[in-house]
């Protein structure tokens, strides 16, 4: 049964056809020229900015902003850039005309349950039910057909049984009533499943605004954000936290890119703990004390691309998540106590090293660093 639930008065929804025209009739209003069905072609990056070969021709322009959606996979690769992104597969389901729905004059709020992985609002007179897979399905890692349009995937009912199962029971005027119809389209993911914004490293003039999971609900805040940095220099908010710098090279690699878009997919409805450490895609590289580390109890987390080390534990410890002190604090205060009184070692692994020559390069690190470089021989 329900204990209670938590009213969130600005929750609702739109029309998604609608909020595209109202977005490009405000632009056209401010100087933009809308073209559609245009598909691009082709991206040469100039000495003043992007040529853009379309297929009703080139144009020219200082700034590139990469909002392929379900094909920004390609649109990135045509500048040489390789984003971390990849579509997965989303169910919901449109039910028949509910007697109990018929029967009223207003229409009931959405509804959101994290237990069961399900949404759910008023359609008409019946309901949209949709559903996170916590089987999550992968689709089209490399990019949507190029002709893919509005068409729908085919419903995998059996993969979600289980959440379905939840559903109807927890919304028993389902059982009552026929399904509608069944939606099954793609949507995309980041590894954190953030969007990817702003400026990309090594590529003047190109901007990206995809991996925007929840599209209508980010969009205007994602476009606020990218227009203040493209005009301003830097956005109002603190938007590390969809940065597309955030990823470098290693994000290239396909089975990372799999792992961490599904694990993020599957968790979409799972509570989150603060210095949680999640498995997906790792690891990617390490250290070369790592086997001897953990073969002594060390505990691993990952910075950018590098397993490091947190804290050492006795065998069989496992850290239990808490919104709190987690049940590994006394081992670390332990660790810290020691190293305090004692000696420790600290593995630098992932510290970053520069090598600075020249016959000016003692007086140069001299003028930068806090104080003067030992003489040769000390």
């Amino acid at each position: 049964g329900l204990l209670g639930g938590m009213w969130a008065d600005r929750e609702g929804y739109l029309d998604t056809a609608g909020t595209v025209l109202a977005y490009a009739g405000a632009a056209k209003k401010n100087g933009a020229t809308v073209i559609e069905h245009n598909r691009v072609l082709e991206l040469h990056q100039t000495p003043d900015g992007w040529q853009v070969v379309t297929e009703k021709g080139t144009v020219t322009c200082e700034h590139v902003v990469n909002a392929g959606g379900l094909w920004a996979k390609q649109v990135g690769r045509m500048a040489g850039v390789e984003l971390p992104v990849s579509p997965l597969s989303h169910h919901y389901l449109i039910s028949d005309s509910i007697p109990a729905l018929e029967r009223l004059d207003f229409e009931v709020p959405m509804t959101v349950d994290l237990e069961g992985f399900t949404y759910l609002r008023q359609d008409q007179k019946g309901v949209l039910l949709g559903i996170y897979e916590t089987d999550h399905q992968h689709w089209m890692m490399d990019g949507a057909p190029w002709d893919y349009g509005i068409e729908l995937l085919q419903e995998d009912t059996d993969r979600i049984e289980n959440e379905l199962i939840m559903g109807f029971e927890r919304y028993p005027c389902l059982q009552e009533v026929g399904v509608k119809t069944w939606v099954n389209g793609a949507f995309t993911f980041s590894p954190d499943g953030n969007p990817l914004v702003g400026p990309v490293p090594g590529k003047r003039g190109y901007w990206a605004a995809c991996a925007v999971m929840a599209g209508f609900l980010q969009g205007g805040g994602v476009g606020k954000s990218l227009a203040e940095w493209m005009i301003h220099g830097e956005p109002e908010a603190d938007v590390y936290g969809m940065d597309v710098a955030r990823y470098g090279d290693y994000a290239q690699n396909k089975r990372f890119i799999r792992e961490t878009t599904g694990q993020f997919y599957s968790r979409r409805f799972v509570m989150t703990y603060p210095n949680e450490q999640l498995p997906a895609g790792r690891p990617l590289k390490m250290a070369p004390a790592h086997d001897a580390m953990s073969a002594v109890g060390c505990k691993w987390g990952q910075s950018w691309d590098l397993e490091v080390p947190l804290y050492f534990a006795p065998k069989g410890f496992e850290e239990v998540p808490s919104l709190k002190r987690s049940n590994a604090h006394e081992i670390v205060g332990e660790e810290c106590r020691v190293v305090r009184s004692g000696v420790g070692l600290l593995d630098i692994t992932g510290f970053s090293r520069f090598e600075v020559s020249g016959p000016e390069a003692q007086a140069w690190l001299d003028h930068v660093m806090a104080s003067r470089l030992p003489g040769p021989g000390r």
